[in-house]
């Protein structure tokens, strides 16, 4: 059971809930204490040890199951209440079924449903380990029970019956027979489920260097309802968690430094070039960052969370500098990234249309690009990490590559995260193959998913 509640630990850890060092050693003392025969308690001691906020709620509610379930309702032996000789008829038909087929009517009429092994066989055949959140889990779900033979039960029980008739088996008894596969039939589709669970949150654990949180995460920006957006809003702070702890677990590695072997071999000349010193390059991990995003109607959605994470996780970079832009440049005035950082984006960019009005065919970053050159140069310099967030679409406007040329040689790197798919780059009026050419790095960000992973990417670099 130990090693049980530390792979559940992982899972939670893997699912964005903080669980420290001590309080996992709290859960085992507790659950020491207070025993499992009680499946009650022992999940309140659980629950109590290891979750500290209400927002890690769900999270505990999806996971304990999956570690701690049963595997699902049992199945019945349909078996029990037969006669022998209706126990000769139903094994003669089932004998007469194909193979799959057979094993699964097996299944569902013995009460002796597939074992763990079995599952976890059936799971990777049915792409299990590709799956990495509870949308896609579902897709598997459905893959396996086909690949068992569900979407031909129907047509197997008829046979099964007319078999069954034939050898003159009562009308009553043949009844009782589909009662219980029925049963079974819902039962066994349940263990497939929580398997696949299962098998999701452990690959998940098991992956430390991905970042896991709701598969809304994934849901494109221009395809999230209000509703939908403002769910993201609440569950951000997970993400942020994990990114934050992330980042310091780099920084901790950072400060010890990797060796330097040019440095080693210069601090002992004076011992004829035997190594009595060692010498250790030591990486800043800090990044300045300049940011010039897109404030233009299509783009607000990805706007709100970059500024918002860049906010959080202030304490993860050295110096932010935000810049909008849309047929000018301005920076962001602390009111509006008090209100983004408050979670009130709809009156953080009522402020920024008053400052930027609107206009058809607006942005002009060529002409943006200018002006920041002009007016504020001097933000970026070979510490400074210069990240652009926009499609890339001038409106026909020149695209000014020799700017983005500029910064890219001036700054210590030039990142750009794009909302738009690949295939629309290059189409219309867009200028981004042109501008991708000129960046160190471009990451899409057409979800939150994307945009986290960028942003992990980021604190990474430096």
């Amino acid at each position: 059971m130990d090693n049980r509640i530390v792979e559940f630990v992982r899972g939670l850890r893997a699912g964005g809930v903080r669980v420290s060092l001590a309080e996992s050693i709290d859960a085992l003392k507790a659950v020491e204490t207070l025993g499992v025969a009680d499946k009650g308690r022992f999940r309140e001691s659980l629950r109590t040890t290891l979750v500290k906020e209400s927002n890690d709620f769900p999270v505990f509610d999806e996971l304990f199951p999956l570690y701690f379930g049963s595997g699902g309702p049992p199945l019945q032996n349909a078996l029990e209440d037969m006669s022998p000789d209706e126990q000769e008829m139903l094994e003669a038909a089932l004998s007469a079924l194909s193979g799959r087929l057979q094993k699964l009517m097996d299944w569902l009429t013995s009460g002796e449903g597939p074992t763990k092994e079995e599952l976890e066989e059936l799971a990777r055949q049915a792409g299990a380990q590709w799956a990495d959140n509870p949308e896609e889990g579902k897709w598997v779900t459905r893959r396996m029970l086909r690949q068992m033979g569900f979407e031909h039960l129907e047509e197997m029980l008829q046979q099964l019956i007319e078999k069954l008739q034939e050898m003159g088996m009562s009308h009553e008894a043949i009844e009782k027979l589909l009662g219980v596969v029925q049963a079974n039939r819902e039962a066994l589709a349940e263990q497939v489920a929580q398997q696949i669970g299962l098998q999701i949150a452990q690959d998940r654990a098991n992956r430390p260097d991905q970042l896991h949180t709701s598969d809304l995460m994934h849901k494109p920006f221009d395809a999230l309802s209000e509703e939908e957006t403002e769910k993201l809003r609440r569950e951000v702070q997970r993400m942020v968690t994990q990114l934050r702890s992330r980042a310091a677990l780099r920084r901790k590695r950072g400060k010890q430094g990797k060796f330097d072997a040019k440095g080693t071999i210069r601090a002992n000349q004076r011992f004829g070039g035997v190594p009595f010193e060692m010498k250790l390059k030591k990486k800043k991990l800090k990044p300045s960052l300049v940011l010039i995003c897109d404030v233009s109607r299509s783009t607000e959605n990805v706007v709100e969370f970059m500024l918002y994470l860049s906010q959080q996780l202030h304490d993860q970079v050295s110096k932010v500098r935000s810049f909008a832009f849309y047929d000018q440049l301005l920076e962001f005035p602390p009111e509006v990234l008090q209100l983004i950082g408050d979670r009130q984006p709809d009156a953080a960019f009522d402020i920024i249309r008053r400052m930027l009005p609107y206009r058809p065919y607006g942005t002009d970053l060529g002409f943006c690009l200018d002006i920041f050159c002009k007016q504020h140069l001097s933000t970026v310099t070979g510490r400074t990490t210069v990240i652009i967030l926009g499609d890339g679409r001038n409106n026909f406007n020149s695209p000014r590559l020799d700017l983005v040329k500029m910064l890219q040689r001036r700054a210590r790197r030039l990142i750009w995260l794009n909302p738009e798919a690949e295939r629309q780059w290059g189409v219309g009026d867009s200028d981004m193959r042109e501008y991708a050419a000129l960046c160190d790095a471009v990451y899409p960000v057409r979800n939150l998913a994307q945009l986290s992973s960028a942003v992990d990417k980021l604190l990474a670099g430096g």
